[in-house]
């Protein structure tokens, strides 16, 4: 009896082990490179995101920049209330990024953290963005209607 417990007992914890191993996320590049991410980048190789990215196609207006020439944004939060949308963004500088607010026809404030013209290098940016940070795992896609 003592020794089918102990048999139990280590494929138990050999199990445990081994399942641990696979929770593992594969190391990324870090995301504060010096380049700034509203530069124009190559297409990098995809990174597989176990989640969704929602996509959304709206009429933007550049507030912190003056002309915002790029079609697709990675949306990391929006508010009601530009002043929240303000504070979120200095949060955000201290965390690395670097935010532009942007205003929808709506009078939402959209805070991105990214933007680029190939579709790719947003979805790429986004998915390293939730590798990174789980805090942000709801970062989505905003491509701008003219």
């Amino acid at each position: 009896m003592k020794l089918l417990t102990v048999i139990s007992y280590l494929i138990l914890f050999s199990f445990m082990f081994s399942a641990c191993s696979s929770l593992k996320k594969p190391s990324s590049s870090s995301f504060e490179d010096s380049e700034s991410p509203y530069v124009k980048e190559d297409v990098k190789p995809k990174v597989e995101s176990s989640k969704k990215i929602v996509v959304k196609e709206e009429k933007v207006k550049m507030l912190d920049i003056e002309n915002g020439q790029f079609k697709y944004y990675v949306i990391i939060g929006s508010f009601r209330v530009l002043e929240n949308a303000k504070n979120y963004k200095q949060q955000l500088i201290k965390e690395g990024f670097t935010p532009v607010l942007m205003e929808n026809e709506d009078g939402l404030y959209r805070v991105s953290v990214a933007a680029y013209n190939v579709e790719e290098s947003a979805r790429q940016k986004i998915a390293e963005i939730r590798s990174k940070y789980e805090k942000y795992s709801d970062v989505w896609l905003l491509i701008r209607k003219y």
